[in-house]
C-alpha cells in the first residue's frame, strides 16, 4: 500500500500480478525551472540533492529530470564528467 504522499500513488499496477506484482513505470513530465549542473569527478546524487535542496533524500528529483539516467547510479559514472545534467527547481 502506498501513502497518500507517495509519488507513485497514481501509478498503474501490472495487469498480471502473478507474473510481477509491482507498479508500472510512472509518467514523468518535463522538468521546469531547471539549473544546469556540469558533472565533476566525485559527484553523487545524494550530495547534489543535499547541495541544491538541503535534503539528500530528494536525489530522485534529479533522476526524474534527466530521462537519460537508466538507473540512479548513472550519475556516478566517470564517463559523465563534463556533461551537463538538469537540476529541477526546489518546491519550497
Amino acid at each position: 500500500m502506498l501513502s497518500k504522499k507517495s509519488r507513485y500513488r497514481n501509478t498503474a499496477r501490472f495487469t498480471d500480478p502473478d507474473i510481477f506484482p509491482g507498479l508500472q513505470t510512472r509518467a514523468i513530465g518535463e522538468a521546469s525551472g531547471v539549473i544546469e549542473h556540469e558533472v565533476v569527478e566525485g559527484d553523487r546524487l545524494d550530495r547534489l540533492a543535499q547541495h541544491y535542496y538541503k535534503d539528500c533524500r530528494l536525489w530522485w528529483r534529479i533522476v526524474d529530470a534527466n530521462p537519460e539516467f537508466t538507473f540512479a547510479r548513472a550519475v556516478l559514472d566517470d564517463a559523465m564528467v563534463g556533461q551537463v545534467i538538469l537540476i529541477p527547481r526546489s518546491r519550497e
